[in-house]
């Protein structure tokens, strides 16, 4: 079984390389980026439509509604072990939007559950912190990914995944998923909008894993600090809990350059730190 499952972790690989050399600032990288293993979990939680249906970078994007007339924001974390520009941490904040097309609360089902094999489907990215210099100026450079430097210190235990991130003394977030739920093979991309010079950029990454997903949320959340990130996604009005959680026991990924899909966007720089370094942990325990 191991052996079959290398084979197709090499197929999925293969044809990416050689790739193209490019410069962003302090970055000097190869595309696309390959993500060849990684811890990778989040929660979903629901918030104000409207108070996200005015972060909206453009009028084509339109964030997916719940039964309860309410948007989804989705925060995740990634401990980058294994990549073509090494180790590093990140953690997402995005909105689930379809673009070219409106959802109602009798409809976002659908493009909810079916995610990239949906039509328009992607995730704006709001926050992209990385523990990484050259992960930011990577990130902003090619995408316009809202990336900013942080500090991330995880903990993976056969129990639960979790991250608690600061800018210095200042508390971010910390996120903690239970590892528990159904196991399910996802084949599918992940696509993600960004802004790049009032340019939305569309990114089509596809992956290969499986992932374990759960309704059952409890001992899993996400506890705001005391900072301006903190304080945009509190703005948003997010549920105290999530209504599902998500990880990836086994992924791989890779990132190719996105595609312009829309000019005279709004910009969506998303906050910019002071750090150049940070420090990313990562502590297993039983």
């Amino acid at each position: 079984m191991e052996r079959i499952r290398m084979k197709e972790k090499n197929r999925f690989f293969s044809n990416t390389r050689p790739g193209k050399t490019v410069t962003w600032g302090s970055a000097t990288f190869e595309l696309p980026i390959l993500y060849y293993r990684d811890d990778l979990f989040g929660l979903y939680f629901t918030g104000d439509a409207k108070k996200i249906r005015e972060l909206m970078p453009s009028d084509q994007m339109h964030p997916i509604l719940l039964p309860n007339g309410r948007a989804i924001v989705a925060i995740f974390a990634f401990n980058y072990m294994e990549t073509s520009i090494g180790a590093y941490g990140e953690i997402p904040v995005g909105i689930p939007v379809v673009y070219g097309k409106k959802t109602t609360p009798f409809t976002g089902w659908l493009p909810a559950l079916l995610e990239s094999s949906y039509p328009g489907f992607g995730v704006c990215v709001m926050h992209l912190p990385v523990t990484k210099a050259t992960a930011r100026d990577a990130g902003r450079g090619e995408w316009g990914y809202s990336k900013f430097v942080a500090d991330m210190d995880f903990q993976i235990t056969p129990e639960q995944l979790s991250c608690s991130m600061h800018e210095n003394d200042a508390h971010i977030l910390d996120i903690n998923v239970m590892r528990r739920g159904i196991h399910i093979k996802d084949n599918k991309p992940l696509t993600t909008y960004s802004v790049k010079n009032h340019q939305l950029i569309k990114t089509v990454i596809p992956q290969q894993g499986v992932k374990r997903v759960s309704l059952v949320t409890h001992g899993s959340c996400v506890t705001l600090g005391n900072h301006p990130v903190a304080d945009s996604i509190r703005a948003l009005d997010i549920s105290e809990t999530p209504f599902m959680s998500v990880y990836y026991p086994e992924r791989g990924g890779i990132l190719p350059s996105g595609k312009i899909i829309e000019t005279g966007v709004r910009a969506f720089d998303g906050y910019m730190s002071e750090l150049e370094e940070a420090r990313h942990t990562v502590s297993y325990g039983g």
